[in-house]
C-alpha cells in the first residue's frame, strides 16, 4: 500500500514516522522550508515510546506521477482546502482518503471534492508538537488511530488497510460505527476548547474561580445535546469521563486551541465550535455558552488578520 502523509507535522509525522519506521511506504508531502529540514536533520520523533530518526521520502505537489492508494489527512481545518488543491493529483479510483480532522466539516469538503467513495472515517488520539527544532514530541503515552466505512460496512480496502497499520508501533482499531467516534471526539474536544478558550485559563484555574467547575459542565452539556439531536448521543460513561476531567482541580489541561490562542496562532473555531453550533441551530439545541466562545474567537481571528 503506498501511503501519502500531508505534512510532517505533529500528527502526520508522528504516525507517518513510525509507519515509515516500520518499514512501510510512505511518502511526505511537504512545503519546501519543511522538506530541506527532513533532507538535513531526518524525521525526529521524541516519544516515551521509544525516539526514532528516519530518513523520509519527501514529495512536493507538483511531484505526483501515479495516485496513491492512502492519502493521510491530519491537517489544521483552515488549511484544509489549501491541502486538497495540493494532494488533488495524488487522488485516484481507488485511493482511500484516510482524515482525522476534528468535527464533520470536513467530510463535507472532501466528499464535495472528491466523491462520496473516497473518504472513509477517522479519529485520532495522540498529543504531540513540533518543537523549536523541528521533531516531533510526544506529550503523552496514548497513540490510537481509529478508522471505518463511513456507513459502517466492514469492506475489503479496510480490512487491507486495517492490516497495514498493524505491528507499526501505535494502537489501530477498525470500527463499524466510526461516525459516534467522530462525534464523541467532538463533543470533548469542543467542550474543552470552548471553556479554557473562553475563561483563558487551565482546566486547574477554571475550577478554582467560583463557579467555574459548573460552568464546564454547563459547556459539556450543550456538546453533548447538539450531538444527540444530531443522533449521536454519548454513552454515559464517556460524559462521566470528560465531566470529571473538566472539573478536576489543579488539573493543568488545556486545549489545542487555547495552546494555539496563547501563542498567537489561527485557531479552528469555525470547524470546532461554528459547526457545532449551526447543527445545534438546525435543531433548535440552545447553546449559549458555546456561542459566546466562538465569538470570542472570531473577535481573535479578525484581531490575528489585522496584523
Amino acid at each position: 500500500m503506498r501511503i501519502l502523509i500531508i505534512g510532517a507535522g505533529a500528527v502526520g509525522g508522528y504516525f507517518g514516522g513510525r509507519l515509515a519506521q516500520a518499514g512501510r511506504d510512505v511518502t511526505f508531502l511537504v512545503r519546501p522550508s519543511r522538506a530541506k529540514q527532513l533532507r538535513q536533520d531526518g524525521l525526529r520523533i521524541i516519544s516515551p515510546h521509544g525516539d526514532a530518526v528516519v530518513d523520509p521520502k519527501l514529495v512536493t505537489a507538483e511531484g505526483f506521477d501515479t495516485p496513491y492508494d492512502l492519502v493521510f489527512l491530519s491537517v489544521k481545518a483552515y488549511a484544509l482546502e489549501a491541502a486538497m488543491n495540493d494532494f488533488a493529483a495524488a487522488v485516484g479510483p481507488e485511493t482511500m482518503i484516510f482524515p482525522v480532522l476534528n468535527g464533520m466539516r470536513h467530510v463535507d469538503l472532501l466528499t464535495k471534492r472528491f466523491g462520496e467513495h473516497a473518504v472513509i472515517g477517522g479519529v485520532c488520539l495522540v498529543a504531540s508538537k513540533v518543537d523549536d527544532e523541528g521533531r516531533i514530541v510526544q506529550l503523552a503515552d496514548f497513540q490510537q488511530l481509529i478508522y471505518g466505512e463511513r456507513n459502517g460496512e466492514t469492506t475489503p480496502r479496510l480490512q487491507t488497510l486495517h492490516a497495514m497499520l498493524q505491528g507499526a508501533g501505535f494502537d489501530a482499531l477498525l470500527s463499524t460505527d466510526i461516525m459516534q467516534a467522530m462525534w464523541e471526539k467532538w463533543v470533548q474536544l469542543a467542550s474543552l476548547g470552548a471553556i479554557t478558550c473562553l475563561m483563558r485559563g487551565t482546566i486547574g484555574e477554571i475550577v478554582a474561580a467560583p463557579g467555574g467547575a459548573d460552568l464546564s459542565l454547563k459547556v459539556l452539556d450543550e456538546s453533548a445535546a447538539v450531538a444527540t439531536a444530531c443522533g449521536h448521543k454519548p454513552s454515559e460513561a464517556l460524559l462521566a469521563r470528560h465531566a470529571a476531567a473538566m472539573t478536576e482541580p489543579g488539573s493543568p489541561l488545556t486545549s489545542s486551541m487555547y495552546r494555539d490562542l496563547r501563542k498567537g496562532a489561527p485557531v479552528e473555531a469555525n470547524h470546532i465550535l461554528g459547526d457545532l453550533i449551526a447543527r445545534g441551530d438546525a435543531h433548535g439545541v440552545a447553546t449559549p455558552l458555546l456561542k459566546a466562545a466562538f465569538v470570542n474567537l472570531r473577535v481573535y481571528q479578525e484581531g490575528l488578520s489585522k496584523r
